[in-house]
């Protein structure tokens, strides 16, 4: 078995080492869960240049780090804590009809290159904003 495959895992990233099956003709063979189909576990072979590629796209860049909610973002006290946060402060939340259309130069960002203003050119729904693998991209000789 390739020893950078396994090694490279750490901090739970992308795929745990358990669900790594097999590693033979530089082909990586893993378990998955299918939760199209009742959560079946199923088994997949790749190419080791797709199985990295596939791995390589759950890294983040540099200067990002994974983070969850705790406190009162947690998701099993957020919608008990997060109205009572919302009443302490004297404030009501903020829904999408409450906000203005034009924005102060104080209420926009800053690019971390140029310094010049960021705009908002579209707002993604939840949906929309789910990550999907790239299509592969072969070379035409």
């Amino acid at each position: 078995m390739c020893s950078a495959i396994w090694a490279v895992n750490t901090h739970r990233v992308a795929i745990s080492n358990h669900r790594l099956v097999s590693f033979v003709d530089r082909k990586v063979t893993f378990r998955w869960r299918d939760s199209a189909h009742e959560n079946e576990q199923r088994v997949m072979t790749l190419s080791l240049d797709e199985f990295l590629r596939r791995f390589l796209l759950h890294l983040l860049p540099d200067g990002f780090v994974r983070i969850r909610n705790f406190g009162f973002l947690a998701n099993r006290r957020r919608s008990t804590f997060l109205p009572l946060c919302f009443q302490l402060l004297g404030s009501a939340p903020q829904t999408e009809q409450d906000t203005p259309g034009t924005k102060d130069s104080s209420d926009l960002w800053f690019c971390p290159k140029c310094a010049a203003p960021m705009v908002v050119v579209d707002r993604l729904t939840a949906a929309e904003m789910q990550l999907r693998s790239p299509p592969l991209v072969t070379a035409v000789a």
